[in-house]
């Protein structure tokens, strides 16, 4: 009977389609952070992300698209690890959150 076959399949298309998904997502949140910590002059360590949510949602077109949250870790004077965070509706980014942080001289003075 070839209907078990047949979901295998679909189920294996499925969760390769969701890896490659994901990897494109990933790339698109190590760019945004990468420019964000860049602009800020801060220093983005690792040079990479790690993913905090995976959850369903809706764009704005109403069509059904997963919506990531990844954290990643920047510093400011090269001596500390900070927490900022990246979520992406797609592969689109709709949040950046590098936190609040002094400069190091403000830092200093008090």
């Amino acid at each position: 009977m070839p209907g078990p076959e047949i979901i295998g399949i679909i189920i294996l298309g499925a969760l390769a389609w969701l890896w490659f998904d994901s990897l494109r997502a990933r790339e698109a949140a190590v760019r945004a952070a990468r420019a964000a910590c860049a602009a800020e002059g801060l220093m983005l360590l690792d040079d990479t992300v790690a993913i905090a949510n995976l959850k369903p949602a809706r764009d704005d077109n109403g069509r059904f698209i997963l919506q990531r949250a990844y954290d990643f870790e920047f510093s400011d004077t090269g001596n500390n690890r900070l927490q900022g965070s990246v979520v992406l509706r797609g592969h689109r980014v709709i949040l950046l959150n590098v936190g609040s942080h002094l400069a190091p001289a403000e830092r200093t003075m008090h």
